[in-house]
């Protein structure tokens, strides 16, 4: 009989334990990153030298020589599911989060980059 009880436990414990199914695969808003990624910031700061250096703490010629230096480090494969970040956007978050140093949860905002991703 103990056994019984003991075993409608276990079952009621694993029961309660389940996960839940997840219920969308990525927010709308991240799904929107070509729209409003920092990276069309950049495009419109390259006429605003001053900006930029503010932006990034660097000017845009260094950014582009340190980018060529790092692209092939940091390029991802895109995949069935999702494009992979391009070196340009891992490049400049990274800068942005160093230059501000602000956390994961804030910077997803300005990047539209998941915090997972960015970590």
């Amino acid at each position: 009989m103990e056994d019984y009880d003991a075993l409608a436990i276990l079952g009621l414990v694993i029961s309660l334990n389940k996960k839940k199914k997840r219920s969308l695969w990525c927010k709308d808003w991240l799904m929107k990153k070509k729209q409003f990624s920092h990276t069309n910031l950049l495009c419109e700061l390259k006429f605003a030298p001053q900006d930029w250096h503010n932006y990034l703490r660097m000017n845009e010629e260094a950014y582009l020589n340190l980018l060529a230096l790092v692209s092939p480090l940091i390029k991802k494969q895109d995949t069935v599911m999702r494009e992979a970040i391009s070196p340009h956007e891992r490049l400049t978050a990274t800068l942005r989060f160093l230059a501000t140093g602000r956390s994961y949860q804030y910077m997803k905002f300005s990047t539209i980059i998941s915090p997972q991703a960015l970590s």
